[in-house]
């Protein structure tokens, strides 16, 4: 499989190690039914003979593995298992975030703050922006895609811990005269004389 990908993407560099892993995480997580992963095969792998049967075969087993096989944490695993439970609760965090965000109106939403550029925001940055595409592919206008854009950012500040206003944007100032400008029309009053 490490050789067919290497052909087909000779421009992505990936462990044979990094390649199972993700097959399996594909596997568990049912991202693709039975039938889309069966048509993704056929269009991945031309039917040349023993290989493309040797091919199935193996995945068939991983498929069977990976669905019958519980999940365990073990001690002496390498993060895996931990770092996938992880980015369910990413996604699922994200597509809370992102129902929420389209549910409210945009002078209701919360204040976002400003995150620091450690090195921890953006890795999680970096672990929500695939999990956008499917979304933003599916947005019909503007307005769907801020919506959908906003809600990854709350998910961020959420997963990160990041306090949010509860009060939204509107406030009663929105209204009122800004503080600079009734500054400047005090300076002018006490610069000119009275008469």
């Amino acid at each position: 499989m490490h050789r067919l990908f290497a052909e087909l993407e000779p421009s992505v560099t990936v462990t044979e190690q990094n390649l199972a892993d993700r097959v399996l995480y594909i596997l568990r997580s049912n991202t693709f039914d039975v039938t889309e992963l069966e048509r993704l095969r056929r269009e991945a792998v031309p039917s040349s003979g023993e290989n493309a049967a040797a091919e199935d075969a193996a995945l068939q087993l991983a498929e069977q593995t990976a669905v019958n096989t519980p999940v365990v944490v073990d001690s002496n695993d390498d993060g895996t298992v931990a770092q996938e439970l992880e980015l369910e609760q990413m996604r699922s965090t994200l597509e809370e975030a992102i129902v929420e965000t389209r549910s409210t109106p945009r002078e209701n939403r919360p204040r976002l703050p400003r995150l620091a550029l450690s090195k921890r925001n953006r890795a999680v940055v970096r672990a929500l922006n695939p999990m956008l595409v499917t979304y933003l592919e599916a947005s019909r206008d503007l307005c769907e895609t801020d919506s959908i854009l906003f809600g990854a950012a709350l998910a961020v500040c959420r997963i990160i811990g990041a306090k949010l206003s509860t009060a939204g944007r509107a406030t009663g100032q929105s209204s009122a005269i800004p503080a600079w400008r009734i500054r400047i029309e005090e300076r002018i009053a006490r610069a000119r004389p009275a008469d």
